[in-house]
């Protein structure tokens, strides 16, 4: 099930901070522009989806890790970056970058989530309408779905010609795929239906909600427990095997903890 109201537009658009804006087939986008670094975001329409994963759905976490499916609702749209954030705009904010993979278009890893809040922390002093944050774990899914139901945005399989993971380990008994042993850049690989790259596998993703069990009701607006000892990754990397990359998979992290297939993407506060 999957309900999205039709074209609720944002109250502004463009804002105040982008550098550039328009639509194309995926819908809306705005960018902004940063010591010559450039980051698109593309809109999300308020709607309602099951978040975690059916009970038949092979591979699925059933305990430990929880994917118990539920409804949630979204009342409001958002904005969220089109790609993971790059090395490129890591330095132009924080003046270096620890990154094993180097290369200006692929993604900064080895990022703890309290790293990424002093990355956020620092855009926004230096830019205070852009209103910086992680997604929601609510927001992720439901962006990373793009109106599918299907372990992946793009179905039932995947291979590495669209996600880059560990192709030894494929999921769900499917073919053996090329094994990169890295990142790649960040639009190097399909996006999915509403124009955001590599939501499974390269790096894992930091959301901005302490890690817990789902509820079991109907839900909306969801923003996870007030505390928690793990904050939640999403999406797989290009490390782990295609379970880890479905669009349901969620994972705990010590907040203080970054390794190198730990990255995260940017979103915006209503």
């Amino acid at each position: 099930m999957h309900i999205r109201t039709h074209k609720i537009f944002p109250e502004e658009f463009p804002e105040s901070w982008a550098s550039d804006w328009g639509e194309d087939e995926f819908g809306l986008w705005m960018a902004f522009t940063y010591k010559g670094v450039r980051q698109a975001f593309r809109w999300c329409e308020p709607g309602t989806f099951m978040i975690g994963s059916p009970v038949d759905e092979p591979e699925r976490e059933s305990i430990g890790y929880d994917e118990t499916q539920h409804e949630v609702t979204l009342s409001k749209g958002f904005w969220i970056a089109d790609t993971t954030v790059t090395q490129a705009l890591w330095e132009a904010v924080m003046g270096e970058t620890s990154s094993r993979f180097k290369g200006d278009s692929r993604p900064v890893e080895g990022i703890s989530w309290k790293d990424a809040q002093a990355f956020i922390d620092k855009m926004n002093s230096l830019k205070l309408e852009l209103k910086l944050s992680l997604p929601t774990e609510a927001q992720w899914e439901y962006a990373c779905r793009a109106d599918s139901t299907t372990p992946f945005c793009w179905g039932e399989q995947i291979d590495s010609t669209l996600v880059n993971f560990n192709g030894n380990d494929p999921y769900n008994n499917g073919r053996k795929s090329e094994y990169r042993e890295q990142t790649v850049e960040v639009k190097q690989l399909p996006c999915n239906d509403w124009g955001l790259h590599q939501m499974h596998g390269n790096v894992w993703e930091w959301c901005q909600d302490w890690f817990a069990n789902y509820p079991m009701q109907s839900v909306v607006d969801p923003e996870g427990p007030y505390t928690g000892d793990h904050r939640v990754l999403r999406g797989g990397s290009w490390y782990n095997g295609g379970r880890s990359c479905r669009s349901a998979y969620r994972g705990p992290d010590d907040p203080s903890y970054g390794h190198g297939h730990i990255g995260f993407r940017l979103a915006r506060r209503s």
